[in-house]
């Protein structure tokens, strides 16, 4: 029986779930979002908090400010009120109402932006507020989760050797790609250890990441309009872009058997169906993909007919029974 006296010291590590009854492909799903964050991000916040402390660049007195679309704001939100820390999240106006109530309860202030940058999109936007923030008082720390080697480094030390635990006959790794501190720090771990496993990244139609235009994206979680300075494509063997519409009727279709998981997850569960289908990846493939959180924070969006059909032009009510295609 656990017994723990500070939020970030429980999380469920090892809850896969097999898709093939859904899908009819050999695709497990490692479930990430059950901690006191909802989300994987819980991982990375009490990394980069700690090793701030160590180096004494945050301390009493200190207040925590980052960019998030959501998760990691979240996440924070419980570190901070944990450890005692003022924290500014820096969002913007695609972020989940439920996701800034969360936050707010959690003692945050939250910081909207409504108007995206000219060229760089709500991200450039957001981080020229953070950076004015910093400049004006010097008690804000940014811990920078876009650059910041303690986000990646805490899935290298974490999920990616849970993984490979959990499944010693990995073929292939499919990794969401927002900071990229998930995607850099499991492919340098499988690079290193298990080289013959392939990791393929899952990024949205829209994102500039891996080069592609820019484009208005609605669901928070994956894809950037900053190139993430984490990233490193030396370590990823194939990339794959979706569409917001298969992640939304991925999400529904999902849902219909019982499983209700946040907008990220339907992007990458899209992404790894559609590859697998192209390589013609076989019943003995053994492949996995990462859940980053649950979908209770999506129920005002992509679970939302009246916002899907706003959104995509289509009835929420047809999706479920919709393929799932990528490109």
């Amino acid at each position: 029986m656990p017994i723990i006296s500070q939020p970030h010291e429980f999380n469920e590590d090892d809850l896969y779930v097999d898709l093939r009854p859904t899908f009819g492909v050999p695709l497990y799903v490692k479930c990430e979002g059950f901690n006191f964050a909802g989300s994987i991000k819980l991982k990375a916040a009490d990394a980069m908090v700690a090793a701030a402390e160590r180096s004494g660049v945050l301390g009493p007195g200190s207040i925590l400010v980052e960019s998030s679309s959501g998760n990691l704001g979240v996440a924070l939100s419980v570190i901070a009120a944990s450890r005692g820390y003022r924290f500014v999240c820096v969002t913007d106006s695609r972020c989940n109402l439920a996701t800034k109530q969360v936050m707010e309860s959690l003692g945050c202030e939250v910081h909207t932006i409504t108007e995206p940058d000219r060229d760089g999109g709500f991200l450039a936007a957001r981080l020229a507020h953070v950076r004015e923030l910093c400049e004006g008082d010097d008690r804000y720390l940014w811990l920078n989760q876009y650059a910041n080697p303690d986000n990646w480094s805490a899935h290298y030390r974490t999920t990616a050797p849970s993984i490979d635990r959990a499944f010693p006959k990995l073929d292939v790794l499919f990794v969401g790609a927002g900071t990229t501190g998930t995607l850099m720090g499991c492919a340098r771990y499988f690079k290193r250890f298990r080289p013959a496993v392939k990791v393929v990244a899952v990024d949205a139609v829209g994102s500039v990441t891996f080069g592609g235009p820019a484009a208005p994206r609605m669901i928070p979680g994956l894809g950037t309009g900053v190139r993430p300075q984490l990233l490193d494509e030396s370590f990823v063997d194939d990339v794959v872009l979706v569409d917001e519409i298969d992640t939304v009727r991925t999400c529904h279709r999902l849902a219909a058997r019982g499983f209700l998981f946040g907008g990220s997850t339907g992007t990458v569960i899209s992404g790894a169906t559609r590859w697998m289908d192209v390589n013609d990846a076989g019943p003995a493939t053994t492949a996995v993909t990462i859940a980053p959180d649950l979908g209770e924070r999506y129920l005002d969006s992509l679970y939302q007919p009246s916002w899907v059909r706003e959104v995509y032009q289509t009835d929420a009510l047809d999706l479920a029974s919709g393929g799932v295609g990528a490109r």
